[in-house]
């Protein structure tokens, strides 16, 4: 259900927010600020990992690990409320068994763009 929420009109990615700035905030209420910080470092660090791994895997004997990984992605993207990010991550999930090779590369240039922008927001911060 909430996946349906994250699914962009064709063509309103480029103006969806990167991030929900409340998100890390629920964060720290529940687990301390300390914490949080901990665990987003992990997923920055996670994520930088993944990322670089999708453009290593051969697409037509990986379709189920993308899916995998970009489920992974989609959920701790939006646990920091990460909304670029985990809609892009939805994409991918949602498109792993059909999805082409250019579609792909596109796909992925955008997740990293996402990142990389919503990494330097949280510097801003």
């Amino acid at each position: 259900m909430f996946d349906a929420v994250l699914a962009p009109a064709p063509g309103a990615l480029d103006t969806a927010p990167l991030r929900e700035p409340r998100a890390f905030e629920a964060l720290v209420r529940e687990i301390g600020e300390d914490g949080a910080r901990e665990v987003r470092s992990v997923f920055w660090s996670e994520t930088s990992a993944r990322l670089q791994s999708f453009r290593t895997l051969a697409l037509g004997q990986h379709r189920a690990r993308f899916a995998r990984e970009a489920h992974s992605l989609k959920s701790t993207a939006r646990t920091f409320g990460y909304l670029r990010l985990a809609t892009l991550a939805l994409r991918l999930e949602s498109t792993a068994e059909a999805i082409g090779a250019a579609e792909l590369g596109d796909l992925l240039e955008q997740m990293e763009a996402a990142f990389i922008a919503a990494k330097a927001q949280e510097s801003e911060d």
